[in-house]
């Protein structure tokens, strides 16, 4: 999940092929107008949330600088900080990955794209604003850090009596900032208008379908998906801060994808799409400007190549 990362090395210095795998250090909105239109399957990727410091000049460096010892972001007040110009700005940096996306799309793709939970509808509506239908938000099941906020600290640096604090105290009971303990991260399920019907779009595109026998749990794939955080991901992945389960991302390239089909992550961050395609049979093309993260994506896919683990 990276954008834009400051770096002296040249953006051709890490590359990768082998194996249907093609892996490059590159700004995706560089790279994408070289592909050619129709060519892709299937697009999978982890895009910048634009919540504060995570947009779309992502810079781990700083951002490393200002995480807390229980991992939020230091800049942020107590509530997280709203923003409608984040949103703003998150919808019109989405439109223009959307329309990029839907060029090297095939009729009947998908394109599958994970977001935040109050962002979710910007990316959905720049999405479909671009000529994607919305067939489903998706949910990656998984525990995250409860960040609701008590309002004591606020309320002991009021310059009022001490009764009149413990008053205040009591009349809240304990209230916290509105958030929620996040237990899922939201993914959008958008398609490629097919040609035709949908035998027709797969005999010409072979898109536009789903697998219904890849599962999670045995049982018919659902919209929830219940996957633990990969184990030592940040360590794995270069230090990347959204690290996704190599799992997660094998069960969507089952469910949308056929072997020896071709997915694409514009924003390949540590590169769990592309370790997920070379141990599912699909070819995959990944670009990640962070020259960090790109070489832990590289050296993910060389050893899960050799191994055939999940890495």
């Amino acid at each position: 999940m990276t954008s834009a990362s400051p770096s002296a090395a040249p953006a051709d210095a890490l590359r990768f092929s082998g194996g249907g795998i093609e892996i490059r250090r590159a700004d995706c909105f560089a790279a994408m107008p070289k592909l050619a239109e129709n060519s892709v399957h299937f697009v999978a990727t982890d895009p910048p949330y634009f919540l504060d410091g995570f947009d779309g000049e992502w810079n781990p460096q700083k951002l490393a600088r200002r995480m807390r010892h229980n991992g939020s972001v230091r800049a942020l007040p107590g509530g997280m900080k709203f923003s409608r110009q984040q949103s703003a700005d998150f919808q019109r940096f989405c439109a223009r990955l959307s329309a990029e996306v839907f060029r090297v799309l095939r009729p009947g793709g998908f394109f599958v794209a994970f977001s935040q939970g109050r962002l979710h509808h910007r990316l959905a509506a720049a999405a479909e604003d671009a000529g994607f239908e919305i067939r489903d938000m998706l949910a990656w099941k998984r525990e995250g850090q409860a960040k609701a906020f008590s309002q004591e600290h606020f309320i002991r640096k009021m310059r009022i009596p001490e009764a009149q604090k413990a008053e205040i105290s009591r009349q809240l009971g304990g209230r916290k900032t509105p958030q929620l303990k996040p237990q899922m991260e939201p993914m959008m399920l958008a398609q490629k208008p097919r040609e035709g019907t949908f035998v027709q779009n797969w005999l010409r595109w072979k898109t536009g379908l789903i697998d219904a026998t890849a599962s999670l749990d045995g049982r018919f794939p659902g919209t929830v998906m219940s996957v633990p955080k990969p184990k030592n991901g940040r360590r794995l992945s270069g230090g990347h801060l959204t690290v996704k389960p190599v799992e997660l991302m094998a069960h969507l390239l089952r469910v949308f994808t056929a072997e020896g089909q071709v997915v694409l992550d514009p924003f390949l961050g540590g590169g769990a799409t592309a370790v997920a395609a070379a141990q599912t049979g699909r070819k995959c093309v990944g670009f990640e400007i962070n020259p960090d993260y790109c070489r832990a994506a590289i050296g993910r896919v060389r050893a899960a190549r050799k191994s055939r683990k999940l890495l």
